[in-house]
């Protein structure tokens, strides 16, 4: 009979603390809305075509597929670009610093291509847009962090004109 009352007792403390335990843990995350996943998603390297309309979206490492978020961005920039026929404009596309200098250029240049294909399916004309890639050569942070890299990887849209 002791020794079950000692046990339950034992069982009770243990449970306790792992509840107590539980609640004090605390979470080591990225700064609040700077990075989902790997991409960057915060505003502070983000300028803006027009009022509402930002000039960058940002990639995942080794990819050129839009993000949901990129996506949006890229319907306000056609959007403001249907609005504004006679603006004309490069689509650069850029990575991070890993990586040779090859492999960055191929794949800055898919980024600016995969914002210029999104560009062109919601009504832009793809006489008014250029593509050029400068890779790993134009940072935009000069970190060497996952933050300075999410940031690194883009695809910015210039006005030519």
């Amino acid at each position: 009979m002791i020794l079950s009352k000692i046990f339950k007792n034992t069982i009770l403390l243990l449970m306790t603390g792992l509840i107590i335990s539980a609640c004090a843990t605390k979470k080591v995350s990225e700064p609040v809305g700077q990075m989902q996943g790997d991409v960057y998603t915060g505003t502070d390297t983000v300028e803006y075509l027009a009022s509402g309309v930002p000039d960058r979206v940002f990639f995942a490492t080794n990819e050129s597929i839009l993000t949901t978020r990129s996506r949006d961005t890229l319907r306000k920039q056609a959007t403001w670009l249907r609005a504004n026929s006679d603006i004309t404009v490069v689509l650069e596309g850029h990575a991070d610093e890993r990586g040779t200098r090859e492999y960055n250029l191929a794949l800055g240049e898919r980024r600016a291509n995969a914002a210029k294909d999104y560009l062109m399916t919601y009504g832009v004309s793809a006489n008014r847009i250029s593509v050029i890639s400068y890779g790993k050569e134009r940072p935009v942070d000069s970190g060497s962090n996952p933050l300075a890299w999410s940031k690194n990887r883009r695809s910015v849209t210039v006005k030519a004109n």
